[in-house]
């Protein structure tokens, strides 16, 4: 019998780790290849991990809840192939070479130690995912010093979150060559740094009111919570905003929602012609279409739109149109609807919602007139979509000024102060609007 490690797959651009929901097998079950052993979630969408290999399930290195990297072991299996060619599991050895009566504890712990270090995970018995190895070497972290962390993990594995806030302090008492080396502003970002750490770790006092309920944020809210807290501290926020006349598009999709059902099996709605609009904008404006990392820009060539979605339980996922500038209106129509089916059925893969390069919110969905809505990093810019709703507004005629009812709509633009200034800011979502209200009503789809 031969004993295999079954490694948590990569499961989308970005992703290093994923937290296990749950078992669909228990120890002793024999497993099919291909055949489902774990449900996983990564940010915000759960997934399912397949086995890819066949055999009996004899040992399960984490338990529901526990944080698993990419590239780590989270089963062992029990299989019919030869065993000469497997890579030496840790855990089986341990109870397998337990000591004779002319044998010390303590020596066979060292045998098992120098047959860890010929495994490929690390040079010590704990782990250290390929992430915290790539940063550690980028930051010139010898494995002693690493050796050192102290990790907050599983086990005591170092997380990327324990490696960074070790740099962070590492580089608040620099040697003297490091003070001539190092720059105004990342002293500056340690400081940052300290100071939201410790205001993330003072408890509030909140008193007593009477009839309180406690209750906790479950997983994916604390995921946005974080999320929304990171962007709001990272970037320098500002909104500006425009009124569009949607009358135009509000009669043409009246016109064409009846026939475009029968013929494509679904529903037009006003999110693609709006997503439609953007990319139209982004190519006039492509410094809009960026992501920041430290003082670098990455300027996108694809149009990757983000979609905020609410979900039934009240918590929001953004599933991502990709290459918006490469599709007509019934491509982008298409997308929309087969993200947002999956998203409201918990179906959407990693990939879903990774590659964004701007995002779109709708709040006119809840009735809202406008919103501010917090950039999704490391994006630059989002854009809110406010209700459409009929006003009285002055029209400019060859006749004169005259007083007529429009539908009209708000469209709201928060962007990064950071590299992205108010003409600019201004600019793209005036050409946004331009391009809703020089939407051609003739055509057909």
């Amino acid at each position: 019998m031969a004993r295999v490690e079954l490694i948590m797959p990569k499961m989308g651009e970005s992703v290093s780790e994923a937290t296990i929901i749950t078992w669909s097998k228990n120890i002793g079950d024999i497993i099919e290849l291909d055949e489902t052993i774990i449900e996983i979630a990564t940010d915000k969408v759960d997934s399912e991990v397949p086995s890819t290999h066949e055999g009996k399930l004899v040992e399960m290195l984490f338990q529901a809840d526990d944080v698993v990297q990419v590239g780590q072991p989270f089963a062992i299996l029990e299989t019919d192939e030869d065993d000469q060619e497997e890579t030496p599991i840790v855990k089986s050895e341990a109870l397998i070479n337990q000591p004779s009566n002319n044998e010390s504890p303590i020596s066979i712990k060292e045998e098992n130690k120098i047959s860890e270090e010929k495994i490929v995970k690390s040079m010590s018995d704990r782990f250290y995912s390929p992430l915290v190895k790539s940063i550690a070497s980028q930051e010139g972290i010898p494995f002693e010093e690493l050796e050192k962390i102290k990790g907050t993990g599983n086990e005591g594995r170092v997380t990327k979150s324990d490696i960074l806030t070790y740099i962070q302090s590492r580089n608040i008492q620099p040697t003297n060559e490091d003070i001539i080396s190092k720059t105004t502003v990342t002293k500056e970002s340690s400081e940052v740094n300290e100071v939201k750490t410790e205001i993330t770790a003072t408890k509030v006092n909140i008193p007593n009111t009477g009839g309180t309920e406690i209750v906790e944020m479950d997983r994916m809210r604390k995921l946005i919570s974080a999320h929304m807290t990171k962007s709001k501290s990272t970037s320098a926020h500002i909104t500006s905003f425009v009124e569009a006349d949607m009358t135009s598009i509000v009669n043409w999709r009246n016109s064409v929602k009846d026939n475009f059902k029968k013929k494509e099996g679904q529903n037009i709605t006003f999110t693609p012609i709006i997503i439609e609009a953007m990319a139209k904008a982004v190519k006039e404006f492509p410094m809009i279409n960026v992501s920041v990392d430290g003082t670098n820009i990455h300027i996108h060539k694809n149009v990757n739109i983000g979609m905020a979605a609410a979900l039934p339980d009240g918590n929001l996922i953004v599933p991502v149109i990709k290459e918006c500038q490469n599709k007509n209106l019934i491509g982008i129509t298409k997308s929309v609807n087969d993200l947002a089916v999956r998203a409201r059925k918990g179906a959407l893969k990693p990939d879903d919602i990774q590659g964004g390069t701007i995002t779109m919110t709708n709040v006119g969905t809840f009735g809202n007139l406008m919103g501010t809505p917090i950039i999704n990093q490391p994006q630059v810019a989002i854009m809110a979509c406010g209700v459409i709703k009929k006003k009285p507004v002055v029209l400019e005629t060859e006749d004169g000024d005259v007083i007529a009812i429009r539908h009209m709509m708000f469209l709201s633009l928060s962007y990064d102060h950071r590299v992205v200034d108010g003409a600019l800011g201004g600019q793209f979502v005036r050409k946004v609007a331009d391009y809703l209200e020089q939407f051609d009503n003739h055509q057909t789809i």
